[in-house]
């Protein structure tokens, strides 16, 4: 298993890239009243059959040519599962696929979040032809980061250029702090 949740989340996003999605939804919501860490990865890529949808959480089923086993699925599952979360893969060929993740925030079990700072900016600058849509919340308190919004200010500047990609990584650390409020999730 991974030891933080948050490479689960980049390597499940990755899944969304080499699907060829133009938008990518995550979605990373801590109630502490539910007692519950809640992640959404969603997605308008090319999408999955029912089986394959099915057989996703098969270690020994990849899509992929370069290897034999796809474990990113599979650990993201057991990680929610071993808390007394649940696991979910929603997916309609042509329209995309939504991943949900659901954890017992207080169990022993849990990982820890991790870095998600991270996660998020290597996703947006590493795949500057995508568009990101980024939700962090704890309880009532929440960010949001959409690169649409980002592109309509930049025009053709690039999410990899050095001063933006320094920007990105600020906002991002800077509205997680606000969010957490000293919570280590």
């Amino acid at each position: 298993m991974m030891p933080e949740i948050s490479l689960n989340v980049l390597d499940v996003a990755q899944n969304s890239v080499r699907a060829r999605a133009s938008l990518i939804s995550i979605s990373v919501r801590a109630d502490t009243g539910q007692d519950t860490l809640t992640i959404v990865i969603e997605d308008n890529g090319c999408g999955m059959s029912e089986e394959q949808a099915a057989r996703v959480v098969d270690p020994f089923f990849t899509t992929r040519t370069t290897r034999k086993v796809g474990l990113g699925v599979p650990f993201f599952k057991l990680a929610a599962e071993s808390t007394g979360g649940r696991f979910s893969i929603r997916s309609t060929p042509g329209a995309g696929t939504v991943v949900t993740a659901v954890f017992i925030l207080s169990h022993i079990d849990r990982m820890p979040l991790g870095d998600m700072v991270s996660t998020i900016h290597t996703l947006i600058t590493m795949n500057t032809g995508i568009d990101f849509l980024y939700t962090f919340c704890l309880d009532e308190r929440q960010f949001v980061l959409d690169t649409r919004e980002f592109r309509e200010v930049l025009g053709d500047i690039p999410f990899d250029a050095p001063e933006i990609s320094s920007y990105i990584k600020e906002y991002l650390t800077e509205n997680e702090r606000e969010v957490l409020q000293g919570t280590i999730l």
